[in-house]
């Protein structure tokens, strides 16, 4: 009989025990070791069986033991020294507070958070990206406020049927069994927020509050008693429902999100947030949330539009259409109308924000990703990669911009050390760079710090190597056991799996979503190939693949299924494996343990692909496509590009060249550097690799450095455009753009003269004198700038990373609204060189010219060509 209601009944710690409650619901233990070592020593055997989650740990321990605990003053000693030094780290001044000029706050909005296996709200790579980023700006000090939703299942445990099938289950969470407490009112009530529905319906959520180190994380949760069961069921599943289900999630994120964060501040006395993040389209709604607040205030429709605008940075971690929400106009006219959600913001409005306007697009369609870039002042991709292809898939949204112009610019992601290196690894650092500069070295960064690897003996890392391998090795036994009884074998049927792998063998991990662009399969290209390398008589090499399907992607299911049944053939099981349910404890081990960090997307398909970070951060080598991160930072000798047939239009064929590629570059780079043992059964060559991959990749791959880069490009230009487009001032310049759109039409560049450059060859060093004449219509000169662009041209005459320098007006206008406008090119260099010229928006509030993707350029210099000089 299935239980009406489910609760957890919480162990009454003894008073000097106290302080382990405090250190549970604090999420820094997921990275902080000394305070994962202090609750493994309460219980060991009952710290291994709740897989190393304080608050099951503490629900399980017995009267006795806290009895026995509470009288061990060696005990009470460690524990005020850890409880002593989180209070240091939450309270004391960090690198965010030795800066000047920043964000009082700042609100961090995604649907998903990789924190800890404890709090399963994560799904993959997004959600692993802004846990990460909650903990370094934990860790440097940077008032954050994170904004989610608590899934009452999670995401889905996998398994696999006897045929390879993937299949899932949906367990259920207690919130009060997890790392999160309820936020409440003074009176002592949970804090709620409330949305209208359709239909008189309303929805409530329930506020909860996770703790990660210094930053609070507010967690909505609609299973709540007041609700009915439709409602209820609102945050059950991460990415499950159809269309108005996951709608109303999105709402709940992006409104509710926005209420939540104005009730935390009004209980905690939290300073507002300044700029509001949105990581992903997913979160949106919360700058139609903002401009329903400014509109009680006053504000119109534009002029609070402009204010929203200015304090919002929108993250695209999307490198194709088809990753993206859309959702039909009537669905959202039904939930966000006067009869719903937001009553008094003009829906006609709300739906032009999310309209696809652009060549291609549908505008019948609400886009969410479109939305995002409508309202965010600042929008980023995530890697200088990623940061190009989202200028293109955007460029219709700025229509006359080349993509490059396009106004979205790039912070590659990082990767959060403490969390993801090694025990095994900081340890070394510490011994041979002292305990406080490896852990700077992690979380500050900084390639000076980063040097001391350089003096690690090569027996010492390759030791190291070993133990992490063999660790791995074990747990790989372990996991694939259980994985066979799951899928029904008996235990004599099992035997093999005490032989799978070897820790003396070369190890390739494999291990991420398995969308169809990730190519899951590709190494099973040429079956009879792989099998050769993985049980060659001298160079063997050994895989371990992991990954979940999406449950509604059977195209994804049936990769996992062709790649289990290879691993599934006695012939290879002991060399390559699948292991199931792919999540953060698996990831702990298999980073580290693996030699080689396998990635063979379809490039540019890769947003950015942090795996390999945290694979390169514990000495594993990169053998990956030109991709994401990997495009930008592969130097040829920390790891191996694996090449591509980019433009190539059939995929099989495609495939068939990058998978013999991988084969050949495993076969004769690889395998041979890792077997050749020079010197003291040490492969000098491969350590050398290693050595270099972690003092020129450890710096730039942090979580750390991408959260300062952050602050210093985004946030803190946000906040000062924030402060500055308020009340009258937003009301002013969304006046000024009214008229700027209206007059837009009647600006043209007349005519372009430079008459040195037309009367022959001008030498380099020369100065000419260029004019063009623009007819404003009814704008001021102060309102625009005419820029010349100039710089090499390539063969169609198009300019080649061009330079912009502003030209002046030389009078006042025309009767008819023309004016002059001069200025002087200095050649500076010989060759193909050309120039053009280009009118654009100007004003000191805008963030960018290109803003209101507004421009206009001579009818000869469409694509930038005019005004060649050769």
């Amino acid at each position: 009989m299935k239980a009406i209601r489910r609760f957890t009944v919480r162990t009454v710690l003894p008073e000097p025990l106290r302080p382990l409650e405090e250190l549970a619901q604090n999420l820094r233990w997921s990275w902080h070791q000394e305070t994962r070592e202090l609750f493994r020593s309460v219980h060991p055997e009952g710290w291994r069986a709740a897989q190393g989650d304080p608050v099951r740990l503490l629900g399980t321990v017995s009267k006795e033991r806290l009895t026995a605990l509470a009288a061990d003053r060696r005990f009470l000693r460690r524990l005020a020294a850890v409880r002593e030094d989180l209070a240091d780290y939450t309270s004391n001044p960090r690198w965010y507070q030795e800066q000047t000029d920043l964000p009082t706050s700042i609100a961090y909005f995604s649907p998903e958070f990789g924190i800890t296996f404890a709090l399963p709200q994560y799904s993959g790579g997004l959600g692993i990206l802004a846990g990460d980023h909650l903990k370094a700006a934990s860790d440097l000090g940077v008032p954050l406020i994170g904004v989610g939703l608590l899934y009452r299942h999670g995401y889905f445990r996998q398994t696999l049927s006897r045929e390879g099938w993937q299949q899932e289950q949906y367990p259920v969470l207690d919130p009060n069994s997890l790392p999160v407490t309820p936020l409440r009112e003074e009176d002592g009530t949970p804090a709620e927020v409330t949305l209208t529905l359709p239909g008189g319906r309303t929805l409530h959520a329930q506020i909860w509050k996770a703790q990660v180190g210094r930053v609070p994380l507010l967690l909505l949760d609609s299973d709540v008693e007041s609700n009915q069961p439709a409602e209820r069921d609102v945050t059950d599943r991460l990415y499950g429902g159809g269309s108005e289900h996951r709608l109303l999630q999105e709402m709940l994120l992006g409104i509710g999100g926005v209420r939540a964060v104005r009730t935390y501040c009004r209980i905690t006395g939290h300073p507002a947030p300044e700029v509001f993040h949105t990581n992903e389209g997913h979160a949106g709604f919360l700058g139609l949330e903002r401009i329903r607040e400014l509109s009680l205030d006053g504000l119109d429709f534009d002029a609070a539009l402009e204010a929203v605008r200015a304090g919002t940075l929108f993250t695209t971690h999307t490198p194709v259409p088809a990753g993206i929400d859309r959702f039909d106009h009537e669905l959202i006219g039904r939930h966000l109308g006067d009869d719903a959600e937001l009553p008094g913001v003009d829906i006609g409005r709300i739906l032009e924000l999310g309209r696809e306007t652009y060549p291609g697009g549908d505008p019948g369609l609400f886009n969410m990703a479109v939305m995002g870039l409508r309202l965010a002042q600042r929008a980023n991709g995530v890697s200088t990669l990623h940061g190009a292809v989202s200028r293109e898939m955007f460029a219709g949204l700025w229509p006359g911009f080349d993509p490059e112009d396009v106004p979205i610019t790039s912070i590659t992601n990082g990767v959060h050390a403490p969390t993801w290196v090694a025990p095994e690894v900081q340890r070394l650092a510490a011994r041979h760079a002292g305990a406080q500069a490896a852990e700077d070295a992690m979380i500050v960064g900084g390639a000076d710090r980063w040097e001391a690897v350089a003096d690690i003996p090569d027996a010492a890392i390759w030791e190291l190597r070993r133990e992490l391998r063999e660790q791995l090795v074990a747990d790989v036994r372990r996991r694939l056991r259980d994985s066979w009884r799951q899928r029904g074998a008996g235990e004599a049927e099992l035997g093999w799996t005490d032989s799978v792998l070897d820790p003396d063998v070369l190890t390739i991990g494999f291990a991420r979503r398995v969308p169809s662009y990730k190519r899951l399969t590709l190494m099973l290209r040429d079956q009879d190939r792989l099998r050769s390398l993985l049980l060659h008589p001298e160079r063997p090499i050994q895989i371990v693949v992991a990954g979940k399907a999406h449950p509604a992607d059977d195209g994804g299911k049936r990769l996992v299924q062709e790649l289990v049944r290879f691993t599934d053939d006695p012939r290879v099981r002991h060399r390559i494996v699948f292991l199931p349910d792919y999540d953060m404890r698996m990831a702990r081990l298999l980073y580290p343990g693996c030699d080689v960090w396998l990635n063979n997307p379809l490039r540019p398909l890769e947003a950015c692909g942090t795996s390999g970070m945290k694979a390169a951060l514990n000495g594993c080598l990169n053998l990956s496509v030109l991709d994401g991160w990997w495009d930008e930072w592969f130097d040829g000798d920390n790891g191996w590009a694996i090449p591509t047939a980019d433009g190539l239009t059939d995929e099989d064929r495609r495939d068939q060249i990058e998978a013999t590629a991988l084969y050949e570059l495993l076969e004769n780079q690889v395998a041979p550097r890792f077997y050749d043992h020079t010197r003291e059964s040490v492969p000098q060559r491969w350590i050398e690799m290693v050595r270099h991959t972690l003092t020129t990749l450890g710096p730039k791959v942090l979580a750390g450095r991408m959260v300062r880069d952050y602050v210093n490009e985004l946030y803190a230009p946000a906040a000062r455009s924030h402060r500055a487009i308020q009340g009258a001032a937003a009301a002013e310049l969304a006046g000024w753009k009214k008229r700027l759109r209206e007059q837009w039409p009647q600006v043209s560049v007349e005519h372009v003269e430079t008459g040195q450059a037309d009367e022959g060859t001008p030498e380099l060093g020369s100065t000419l004198t260029l004019r063009a004449q623009v007819s404003l219509g009814g704008l001021d000169p102060a309102d625009v700038d005419v820029q010349l662009l100039a710089g090499p041209v390539d063969a169609a005459d198009r300019l080649t990373a061009p330079t912009a320098l502003s030209l002046k007006p030389a009078g006042a206008p025309d009767t008819t609204g023309r004016v002059h406008f001069e200025g002087q090119l200095t050649l500076d260099r010989t060759g193909a060189f050309g120039y053009t010229v280009r009118v654009l928006p100007s004003h000191p509030l805008l963030a960018t010219p290109a803003e209101l993707g507004l421009v206009a350029v001579p009818a000869e210099a469409e694509g930038m060509t005019a005004g060649v000089l050769r």
